[in-house]
């Protein structure tokens, strides 16, 4: 019986399978391997639609709601609000349970084979700071895959599977450290190189850190400001002020609670904010981007900067939120990039050090690190990482897509 490999991604996803001890990747959009992690509520034409279809409908501006993130909702108590979208109220155990089924669809109409088994890869940690939530958040996931039809599904750490995948780079004996950081954690396997095709995984850890927490320290060190933060709100009787309350903005920075904001209660809300504040254009701003429901473009914006400030592809980068307000762009110096991410940088390399001290492994005894997951390509994570493992040489490989592949070859081995 063949066996589905899942890599469920908060950003992105992927399938693959095994076929004659090697991994085959399924595409699930013409031309593509992964699939964005994405869900679109057509509000006209009264349909769901998926990955970069959703993300096109949200760019074009159709009418409806947008969802990204969904995997960092697990373990939450938001996994069983229920939600009134098209004419159904449903939870988002069901919402993610659709996400999966449509990949399991999509998956048989290219093989032409039933999948009833999954191998689904996991975090180490879902949430690293909480037991309870972490433990749930397994719960969580097990239910989604039982919504999407499959009869039994399995799970292995994310960063395990992509040792699987990654083996082939190193020597019998070498100490290679998978550093996988995605859209929601941040994950790592120490592993020793067999002298076949096996390994030994000596340690693996995992935090509750990845992309969407770089986006969302980016959007409120330089976006949210443009949009009032910090600005001072006069007291409807007398001349006092305050500071505007910070949670509407944490929470518009924050890619998976960009839909919660979208209410009668929150707008009104900011629209007091801007009545009584004495800078009104970004108060405005604000209401405006809830009116319009603009949360989603503004991240999108921000995602899109920090690739260029991270790749060099424009000499001054910019967050463009011309969406907003005509001409608003707000300079992304890598300089300040850096300076905004280096402590989150410097939690990973924490991790990665705690991560050898459970195996009793000293530093300068790696000799591969072994880069995964988009967030990983960042400068200032390999700049953190490196001066940490002295030794080490840089892999990166498959970065984006090594996770499915070990999954794959582990389902093909009767994981």
């Amino acid at each position: 019986m063949a066996v589905l490999g899942v890599d469920f991604g908060t950003s992105n996803s992927a399938v693959g399978m095994c076929v004659n001890g090697t991994a085959k990747l399924i595409p699930l959009e013409p031309g593509a391997l992964t699939l964005p992690t994405a869900v679109f509520f057509d509000f006209e034409a009264r349909k769901r639609v998926y990955g970069s279809a959703a993300n096109s409908a949200l760019i074009a501006g159709d009418e409806g709601r947008y969802m990204r993130a969904l995997k960092s909702l697990l373990g939450t108590s938001l996994m069983r609000e229920r939600r009134n979208l098209l004419n159904e109220s449903i939870d988002f155990i069901t919402i993610v349970g659709r996400f999966l089924a449509e990949m399991k669809g999509r998956a048989e109409a290219a093989t032409g084979l039933q999948f009833d088994q999954a191998l689904s890869g996991r975090p180490v940690l879902f949430h690293s700071g909480d037991p309870r939530r972490n433990a749930q958040a397994l719960v969580d996931l097990k239910e989604c895959y039982q919504a999407a039809g499959f009869k039994e599904v399995s799970f292995m750490a994310e960063p395990e599977a992509a040792a699987l995948a990654i083996r082939a780079a190193l020597q019998p004996g070498d100490l290679g450290l998978v550093v996988d950081i995605g859209g929601g954690t941040s994950d790592f396997t120490l592993f020793r190189q067999g002298s076949d095709a096996g390994i030994d995984i000596l340690a693996s850890h995992g935090l509750r850190l990845g992309g969407t927490n770089f986006d969302r320290a980016l959007s409120l060190a330089f976006v949210m400001p443009e949009l009032g933060m910090g600005s001072s709100i006069r007291h409807a009787f007398g001349d006092q002020t305050h500071v505007a309350p910070n949670a509407i903005f944490h929470d518009l920075a924050t890619w998976q609670k960009i839909p919660f904001l979208y209410t009668q209660d929150t707008r009104r809300a900011a629209r007091e904010l801007a009545q009584y504040a004495e800078d009104r254009v970004r108060l405005n701003r604000l209401v405006r981007v809830l009116e319009e429901e603009m949360g989603h473009d503004m991240a999108f914006a921000v995602e899109a900067a920090k690739i260029e400030a991270n790749t060099g592809a424009a000499a001054v980068p910019e967050i463009d939120l011309k969406m907003v307000a005509p001409n608003l762009r707000v300079p992304l110096y890598p300089v300040a990039m850096t300076a905004t991410l280096s402590e989150m940088a410097g939690k990973i390399a924490d991790a990665a050090e705690e991560t050898l001290a459970q195996a009793g492994v000293e530093p300068d005894a790696v000799d591969r690190l072994i880069f995964v997951g988009g967030s990983s390509l960042m400068q200032v994570v390999e700049t953190a990482l490196t001066g940490r493992l002295p030794r080490a040489k840089v892999h990166r490989g498959a970065a984006l897509t090594a996770i499915v592949e070990g999954l794959a070859l582990a389902a093909g081995d009767g994981f």
